[in-house]
């Protein structure tokens, strides 16, 4: 009998300094979204310590008192039964802290200073996001990205880590280095700009072909294809919307950041014109500016599209900060002056019916035009699609065509590119009420009467 092996859990601390311009709600919105990051990464917290300062202490983020009060929490540890998540049975063992987590970004030397005062490790807001972005890459590109991040997160931060390491480490002799007494910390250094280098040029070369594309599916776009981009912050349940509007087997998960790699599916059912619908990264407050700039060509999907789905979890208090982030990031890639359709997903999490359809109301009363979902709910699924459709049907115009019987191999474009509103036959061939894009029906007019302007009247009421 085979038994599962379940990998070990891991315990952290949260800690965090409030500084007067942030208010009671943004810091308690901050330290929960740190809490879900750490929840992605594989850890569970178990204690969160805060202080109210006017500015962060240079020498290690936080004051002298609060160090030691972490420093010997994570001496003594925590009992098994003390643990609110685990389950009851578990004995009153210890278990060890295995990180604190810093809800900022600090420096290499707050880092370091941090570490010696609580005892363990130390990691800050920036780096949870970066581990957790490295974890999630599925793409060269995307991988490639995250290292550049990474690589840039940590050069200035191994002269720290050399100093954690000791004498020993920062000096090493001229055999086989770059140079007489060359340290340890040098060159390493010139491995990451090296790295960095070669990185950025595979990256150059993956753009050209990102463009290619690109380029390819624009051009389908011109041939009845229509693009709609999902947007939002993370885990508003983009990807659970991207399954139920396409059907397809994309991965959903209860947690930040589970969606990096861009996923462009068809529409499904099938619509006319034919709508490619594409998945893009979520967003979220102060993204390391690494990661932002790397992850740029990854958001520009979005400005490939014609129109936007701007994910919103109408479930969470703090939806008005998430919208502000997104806006921003929007604005960034200049994809901001775009068509939206603000839709508000998980309606079905807040509470009862009634809670649900007076938090509907409201919610359509402040955003005129907005859709207020669960993407769990097909009916929902099926209204979010007819008001897609509805957008890109608005520039259609209804004709009549003749298709010849000696032409009847054009009949699959005809229903390739339009919608087919009515179809009968008489002696000349097949008749068709048709609604299209003006361009296609110009275009399909060519094919079935080349060269004849005079007889296009005949076949064609417009």
């Amino acid at each position: 009998m085979q038994t599962e092996v379940k990998e070990k859990p891991r315990y952290a601390i949260v800690a965090s300094v409030q500084l007067p311009e942030v208010s009671d709600v943004e810091f308690e919105a901050s330290l929960t979204e740190l809490s879900e990051l750490a929840k992605t990464l594989g850890f569970q917290v178990v204690q969160t310590f805060v202080q109210k300062r006017n500015s962060f202490d240079r020498t290690a983020y936080m004051g002298v008192g609060k160090l030691e009060e972490i420093s010997m929490f994570v001496k003594r540890g925590i009992r098994g039964d003390e643990l609110e998540d685990e389950p009851q049975a578990l004995d009153a063992s210890v278990v060890e802290i295995d990180a604190v987590l810093v809800d900022h970004e600090i420096s290499p030397s707050q880092m370091r200073n941090l570490e010696l005062a609580v005892g363990c490790e130390v990691m800050d807001r920036t780096m949870v996001i970066l581990e957790i972005f490295h974890r999630n890459a599925r793409s060269r590109a995307a991988r490639a990205q995250v290292e550049i991040a990474r690589l840039g997160y940590m050069a200035p931060r191994l002269r720290e880590a050399a100093k954690l390491a000791g004498p020993q480490g920062r000096q090493r002799s001229g055999m086989g280095g770059r140079g007489s007494g060359e340290s340890h910390t040098e060159l390493d250094r010139r491995k990451v700009r090296d790295r960095i280098a070669e990185l950025q040029r595979e990256i150059i070369a993956m753009e050209l072909e990102r463009k290619t594309q690109r380029a390819r599916r624009l051009e389908r776009q011109g041939q009845g294809l229509a693009g709609v981009s999902l947007v939002g912050y993370t885990n508003a349940g983009k990807s659970t919307l991207m399954r139920a509007l396409t059907g397809s087997e994309v991965l959903v998960a209860n947690k930040l950041f589970a969606t990096l790699d861009t996923t462009v599916r068809v529409l499904y059912p099938e619509s006319v014109p034919r709508v490619l619908v594409s998945d893009t990264v979520g967003f979220i407050k102060n993204l390391p500016h690494g990661l932002v700039a790397s992850f740029k060509s990854t958001l520009e999907e979005a400005l490939d599209a014609s129109l936007l789905l701007h994910a919103i979890d109408a479930s969470d208090p703090g939806f008005l900060r998430q919208l502000e982030v997104t806006d921003e990031v929007l604005k960034e890639i200049g994809a901001d002056e775009l068509p939206r359709i603000r839709v508000f997903n998980k309606i079905d999490h807040v509470g009862d019916e009634a809670a649900q359809a007076a938090w509907t109301a409201e919610l359509q009363q402040r955003y005129p035009g907005c859709v207020v979902m669960s993407a769990l709910r097909p009916d929902d699924v099926s209204s979010l699609r007819a008001a897609i459709v509805s957008f890109f049907q608005q520039d259609l115009v209804e004709d009549e065509l003749l298709l010849p019987w000696s032409a009847q191999q054009l009949r699959g474009e005809i229903y390739s590119h339009c919608q087919v509103l009515e179809e009968h036959a008489d002696e000349e061939g097949s008749r068709f009420r048709v609604r299209g894009e003006p361009e296609k029906l110009r275009s399909l007019r060519e094919q079935l009467n080349p060269g004849s302007q005079g007889r296009e009247k005949e076949y064609w009421e417009v």
